[in-house]
């Protein structure tokens, strides 16, 4: 049985300040702890989704310079097949710059660099991975007709493809139709149907605005509330358990990475979402995106 799990994406490298408080526009502040971590929502994910036991195939693009080096020999140590990550002698590799204030919440600017460069041109031999491969999941910090691409491929291939809408973008039929499962964070899902998340009934009809643009199911997360799952005209709230959180930066990632484990084990939606919460939960109590990323050992330990 095909239990691959196929990611297509970003990676970047985190530049990270710990600060007091954000600055106000022209306002300079002296902040705390720097640090550089490895980044990147596609590079998250996949690396969430390894250390949680996944069978994990990785396409990215990067520049051939000392960030794009150390991020595929961060990759392999996980475990991930890398043998798909392009290299590009002619842009830089991405890197973002991330603020994080004292009660964990952050603020971050993306260079692209290469992630930009990731064009299907690149990957017309997808078909032929997508045919090992059970889920698909892909978010928007590559171009948006790679993302396209790659999800109509693995639609037509019978691939679960899941659909992480951030950063924050709009999006329309072109791209959702195709869509199996949609994970938007509150802000994401406003920006997508013009609704605003204040309750249930709210949530539901977002919801029902994303099915009539053609995605088959919507699971939206709520950061320490949990997540909402609508399957089957059903809405579930899924709860998260309470932590004290120092970093936020990358949760949403080990949320996405998390789930598409749990679906590629056959778990149903609500425990996969179950699961995705779960892990979620402890990689807010640490620093760092991948960094934070939990192991099963920690899933097994924290309960």
């Amino acid at each position: 049985m095909k239990n691959q799990i196929l990611i297509v994406g970003s990676t970047n490298t985190d530049m990270v300040v710990k600060t007091s408080h954000f600055p106000q526009p022209g306002e300079t502040i002296l902040g705390g702890e720097f640090c550089v971590y490895q980044g990147g929502k596609g590079a998250n994910q996949a690396v969430a989704a390894a250390r949680l036991g996944g069978d994990v195939v990785f396409i990215s693009k990067l520049g051939n310079d000392s960030f794009g080096l150390n991020s595929i020999a961060a990759l392999q140590k996980e475990n991930i097949d890398t043998t798909q990550v392009l290299i590009d002698d002619k842009v830089s590799s991405g890197v973002a710059l991330i603020t994080v204030d004292e009660k964990g919440e952050n603020n971050i600017v993306v260079a692209p660099g290469a992630n930009n460069t990731l064009l299907p041109q690149n990957i017309e031999h997808l078909d032929a991975i997508l045919e090992k491969c059970k889920i698909l999941l892909v978010q928007l910090e590559i171009p948006l007709k790679t993302v396209q691409f790659v999800c109509q491929r693995a639609k037509e291939k019978g691939v679960i493809v899941v659909l992480n809408p951030a950063p924050a973008t709009k999006l329309d039929e072109s791209i959702l139709k195709y869509v199996d499962i949609l994970t938007p964070n509150e802000t994401e899902c406003e920006l997508l149907t013009g609704l605003k998340i204040n309750d249930s009934v709210a949530a539901v009809k977002a919801i029902n605005t994303l099915l009539e643009m053609g995605v088959s199911t919507v699971v939206i997360t709520l950061g320490k509330r949990g997540a909402y799952v609508y399957e089957n005209n059903e809405l579930t709230l899924v709860p998260t358990k309470e932590v004290f959180a120092i970093d936020s930066t990358g949760a949403g990632d080990v949320f996405n990475g998390a789930l598409v484990v749990g679906l590629a084990q056959d778990k149903t939606l609500v425990d996969a979402v179950r699961l995705a919460c779960e892990a979620a939960a402890i990689s807010v109590t640490k620093m760092g995106a991948q960094s934070s990323a939990p192991t099963l050992e920690d899933l097994n330990t924290s309960k």
